[in-house]
């Protein structure tokens, strides 16, 4: 580690005005990410602004949508009775990140925040149609994700809390690294007020939506219906878990098993 300033903030003005006044400040939620990074001095701030003495931005409230405060642990979310009553595919997501020190200290909108490509919460915001709340506006979830770690963040926006609209059925499937948990593949089907929706973490710089999956869905919505319908590999990503051609492969078969888990 090396020397920063450590300030804990009382609200989200004070770390908003705590972020604004240095170009090099971070925002610490969970620190699932930021700290490893530190260790490994890939990223060096020279101001650590703490949200975890901010109540405002923990719990989970709502039914339609279900609002999630920005630093609500992935285990409050995989536990919490208006998520598993209203969106159970979202609490089985959150359920399956990581192992269970991860899910105690990583949070949701520090997940989002980062957006990582291969991070789960993505495919639910974009599955669901979910809106982001910030201490400045309101970003749709087609609008907030742009790349590889890029988000539609300003550099001194703070994520407030998320907005998930209840789906008539909807259902997640991943195949997940073995050492990590982070997706490989995972595939989010919703069947929502505005259509069918199939959201693809893990396979591309950020995660995306297939229409052709989309509009056969929206005849049948069944596992077969999503036969012989295949996404081209060359814009997917390749690593040392997976080729691009076997994650072409894994959205089929994971679209498929999700819509079997949304059909319980």
């Amino acid at each position: 580690m090396y020397d920063f300033e450590y300030h804990r903030a009382g609200s989200v003005d004070e770390a908003a005005e705590r972020l604004g006044a240095n170009s090099e400040a971070k925002l610490l939620a969970g620190g699932m990410t930021l700290l490893p990074t530190m260790k490994l001095r890939l990223a060096q701030p020279d101001v650590l602004v703490d949200l975890g003495g901010v109540e405002a931005l923990r719990g989970v409230s709502g039914s339609d949508p279900v609002v999630i405060g920005a630093t609500t642990t992935h285990a409050e979310v995989a536990a919490s009775a208006e998520v598993g009553d209203h969106i159970p595919a979202l609490a089985a997501l959150a359920a399956g990140i990581g192992d269970a020190q991860v899910r105690n200290r990583g949070t949701i909108g520090g997940s989002l925040a980062n957006s990582d490509p291969a991070a789960d919460y993505p495919a639910a915001v974009l599955g669901l149609g979910a809106t982001i709340g910030t201490n400045r506006r309101r970003i749709p979830a087609e609008q907030y994700f742009r790349g590889m770690f890029e988000t539609a963040l300003e550099a001194d926006e703070i994520i407030v809390s998320v907005s998930f609209p209840k789906p008539a059925r909807a259902g997640y499937a991943k195949f997940a690294n073995p050492a990590s948990r982070y997706a490989v593949v995972g595939v989010f089907v919703a069947d929502t007020s505005e259509g069918l929706r199939v959201a693809v973490t893990g396979a591309g710089p950020c995660v995306f939506r297939v229409a052709e999956m989309e509009a056969a869905l929206s005849r049948d919505f069944s596992p077969d219906a999503l036969a012989g319908i295949e996404v081209p590999a060359d814009e997917l990503n390749e690593d040392l878990h997976a080729s691009a051609e076997y994650r072409a492969h894994l959205i089929g078969v994971m679209a498929r098993r999700a819509v079997a888990a949304a059909r319980g």
